[in-house]
Parts: C-alpha cells; sequence; structure tokens
C-alpha cells in the first residue's frame, strides 16, 4: 500500500506491510531523507516480560511512505543485567548530531524496577548505528530522570528537558561532546504528585520563541495536553494551557507527545507526533483514572492495598503497546499560543 497523506489513529504499515514500531519517537531530516526512530515493540503482549526490543528507524523521502531500516540499537537479551535487556523498560530514545564529534548521540531513559529513572548514552558514526554505550546507569543531577527531550541551538549548545520523576521538569544543559550533563539547570512546573506532574516534553523553537508541549502522568493512558512559552531556553516558562481546543475527551485526541518535527522547505510547518498507546481503550474516561492515580500518589491507597485495586489499571492488554497507533497533527500558531487541531487526513502538500 502506498499512502499519499497523513491518517492520524490509523493503523500506519511500512513498505513490507508491517506495522510501523517506532513509539515515542522522534524524526530527523539528513541529505534529503527522513528517518523516524523510537521504540520496537514488536515482540511486546503485555503478558510476556518483553517491553522493547531495541530502537527502530525507518526512512521516507515524502513522511508518508517508511521503509523498514531494522533495529538500530539491539536488544541484550543474554545480559539481564544491561539496559538494554529485552525486560528493561527502555522509553523514549532521542538521538541528536554533534557537529564537532561527528557523533550522533543517543539518550534512553531506563525504568527500573525499584522506581529509580537512569540514562543510557550511546554514540555513533552514523544515524544507523552501530552505536556504542558510553553511559550506562547515569543519574543527571543526582536526579532520577524521566520522560524527556534533547535540543540543539543553532550555535550547537544543547538542552536536556526532563522530567525530574513525580515532582518538576528539569532544563539542564549538556557537555560539548552531548554525553552528559554540566551542572548547569532550571526548574519549572512543579507538582506534588501525578497526575498533575508533567511528563514527554517536547520541544520546539519558532520565531524567537521556546515552546514546551507535555502530558500529563497517568502511565499509557491519555490526559490533557499543556504548552508553555519562554524566549530562552531557560524560560521563565509562562503556561498557556490545553493546546487540544476542540478535545472533548480530555485525553488530547487519545494520544501522548513524543516529539516535534518542523518540516524542512516548509515556511512554518511543526508536526506534533504521538502515540495513541491504547488504541482499543478510547473508552476511558481521563476524570475516572486520573482520580485512581491521585489516589495511589496521595497515600490515599496503602502499600498493601496496591494488588487488591478493582481498577484494572494493571491488566496485561494495557501493556500491549505493539498495537499502538500514531497520532500526528500540525501545530497551529496564533500570536504565543499553540494549538492542535484534529484532522482526519492531512497532506504536507497543503502547507507552504
Amino acid at each position: 500500500m502506498k499512502y499519499n497523506s497523513i491518517r492520524p489513529g490509523q493503523v500506519w504499515l511500512d513498505t513490507n506491510g508491517n506495522r510501523i514500531q517506532a513509539h515515542g519517537g522522534s524524526i530527523m531530516y539528513l541529505d534529503g531523507t527522513y528517518y523516524w526512530y523510537g521504540e520496537n515493540k514488536e515482540k511486546t503482549t503485555g503478558e510476556n516480560d518483553i517491553w522493547h526490543w531495541g530502537v527502530r528507524c525507518y526512512t521516507s523521502q515524502d513522511l508518508y511512505n517508511w521503509e523498514d531500516c531494522g533495529v538500530i540499537i539491539p536488544p541484550e537479551p543474554e545480559n539481564p543485567e544491561s539496559s538494554l535487556h529485552p525486560s528493561s523498560q527502555m522509553d523514549r530514545p532521542h538521538i541528536i548530531y554533534n557537529k564537532e564529534t561527528k557523533k550522533y548521540v543517543a539518550w534512553l531513559k531506563i525504568m527500573h524496577r525499584d522506581g529509580t529513572q537512569t540514562e543510557t548514552v550511546m554514540t555513533a558514526d552514523d544515524i544507523l548505528g552501530p552505536y556504542t554505550k558510553v553511559r550506562e546507569g547515569l543519574k543527571p543531577l543526582n536526579m532520577s530522570a524521566g520522560d524527556f527531550d534533547l535540543a540543539v541551538a543553532p550555535d550547537g549548545k544543547a538542552y536536556y528537558y526532563f522530567e525530574r520523576v513525580h515532582s518538576e521538569t528539569i532544563c539542564a544543559d549538556l557537555t560539548a561532546d552531548y554525553t552528559d550533563v554540566t551542572g548547569y539547570y532550571s526548574t519549572h512546573f512543579p507538582h506534588t504528585q501525578p497526575p498533575f506532574v508533567r511528563e514527554a516534553t517536547a520541544h520546539c523553537l519558532r520565531k524567537g520563541k521556546h515552546y514546551l508541549i507535555t502530558s500529563g502522568t497517568t502511565g499509557y493512558l491519555p490526559n490533557p495536553s499543556e504548552v508553555a512559552v519562554a524566549d530562552t531556553w531557560h524560560g521563565p516558562y509562562t503556561v498557556l494551557g490545553n493546546p487540544h481546543p476542540d478535545d472533548e475527551s480530555s485525553t488530547s485526541f487519545h494520544s501522548q507527545i513524543s516529539s516535534i518535527f518542523r518540516v524542512p522547505g516548509k515556511k512554518d510547518l511543526y508536526i506534533a507526533c504521538a502515540d495513541r498507546w491504547l488504541p482499543e481503550h478510547m473508552d476511558r474516561k481521563y476524570e475516572e483514572y486520573a482520580a485512581v492515580f491521585e489516589k495511589i500518589f496521595g497515600g490515599d491507597v496503602k502499600p498493601e492495598e496496591m494488588d487488591n485495586r478493582d481498577d484494572s489499571l494493571d491488566d496485561a492488554d494495557m501493556r500491549n503497546t505493539s498495537i499502538a497507533d500514531y497520532v500526528w497533527l500540525p501545530l497551529r500558531f496564533e500570536g504565543d499560543m499553540v494549538y492542535i487541531d484534529w484532522k482526519d487526513e492531512w497532506r504536507i502538500e497543503d502547507y507552504e
């Protein structure tokens, strides 16, 4: 099947006819080719102990039709201690290019079974790899680091936006080689607990304004996004509200943002790339499960009561992300505000 448009929320197949497996993904544009990479969930069922099967990458000439380039960061199933073991909860890979070192630098978020979160950092000479680990178990700023985004300024300086787990958002400067933090950072959007803490941070720079679009913290269940704007990388950021004005479900069209991609050659086209993690659970009401998260993280549910909860948030089908779909929609700017409008189908060619 050959595509000539983007159809948000519909099953998206690669040129081999297989589901695209690039979740929590991002896009890079290099020498006339688009590269879309993300979490490979092809072996994840929700009933097995496989969280991921590495990082997969696809290439395209038109942003519609994607050719599978295979797994560029493979899992390490023979080493249970590895951060890349399939049972390790590896999420949201981000890759940036360092013009000085001529290296592609990949950061991977790792969630450990004890609740802590660290980063694995890898480098390669080519975006398709092979990648070599340079840091494993990194605790940036000695913080438990959750969902994140990486951004490179026009002058080559790089920034790392991440959720300090269940408390606030951090913007940290990266070292010159992009493989660590310098120690300089700023804090934003403090909250006491999920579902209010912001995660899934996606950054974009437009006409001198820095935008951060984030989600709340409700696991794979979707929630209202929030957009904030600032004049500098470190802010201060002003929260502007929910960018989905027509979303009556309060679920960001049943999706969670992963990244924002500015389409080269277009005057003002930015794509909000998002995952619809649970396409078979679109009947769930945000208010109901948000209240459950608030009770759990607010301490209303005692530890000994966790296994006896009657909310089905731990059911196996809630973890089957191999069938997750993608919701790609263009950003619409009005003044400082940015909006994401629903479109059943849209084309890159319709934008200047």
